[in-house]
């Protein structure tokens, strides 16, 4: 995945490859700024329709339960393509020290809808739980949109890093104690970055 393979947010109109999205950012909306990939010099999209999407806020928490009676346009995989596009400006900029413009996030943020709900559990105790209302693809995507919006305002951005290998794009927000996570995860990158210094070593001795 070649950090200079990806020169913009507009997907691949063939991206069809089955590929699962990943969650392994620590952070919601870099998980979804990892919904793109550049795989082999290619951009592929994991959000290929608007079940994509649905699946993808499910995993992460915000089961989208209105996503199959959506009133109007867009469609969710449109809006949520153009959130995505909106989030991942916003992340650069602050991460390299600039002080983005927050107008469109902004406007997105002015769609959504929601209440407090106190919840009984089977103990009697009380606890309050946020509903969204899920009559627009955009009320549907307010959860992850606030919390873009939470991370841009709150976020630590010295521990919001891409991963360090030369071919991956991925972002991750790094909790870890030491502060020293290099690698979108020790599997992927952090394995091939071994595998490949083994190899330049064992090079060197010959």
């Amino acid at each position: 995945m070649k950090k200079d393979e990806m020169p913009g947010e507009v997907p691949s109109e063939d991206s069809t490859v089955p590929l699962a999205p990943l969650f392994l950012a620590d952070h919601p909306a870099l998980d979804f700024l990892n919904t793109v990939l550049a795989v082999d010099g290619a951009r592929i999209d994991l959000l290929q329709s608007d079940k994509d999407v649905a699946g993808w806020l499910s995993r992460a928490g915000w089961p989208a339960h209105g996503s199959s009676e959506l009133k109007g346009k867009p469609s969710l995989l449109e809006a949520a393509r153009a959130l995505r596009q909106t989030i991942r400006p916003l992340v650069e900029q602050r991460k390299q020290g600039h002080h983005p413009d927050p107008s469109d996030l902004n406007a997105f943020l002015k769609q959504a809808h929601s209440h407090l709900e106190l919840v009984a559990a089977q103990n009697g105790a009380l606890s309050l739980e946020r509903k969204w209302h899920q009559a627009t693809a955009a009320e549907i995507l307010a959860p992850l949109a606030e919390s873009a919006a939470d991370l841009l305002a709150n976020g630590d951005f010295d521990l919001i890093r891409r991963c360090e290998s030369s071919e991956c794009v991925l972002w991750f927000y790094d909790r870890t104690k030491s502060h020293h996570r290099r690698w979108c995860s020790m599997a992927g990158c952090g394995n091939r970055h071994k595998v490949a210094a083994y190899r330049k070593r064992k090079q060197s001795a010959e």
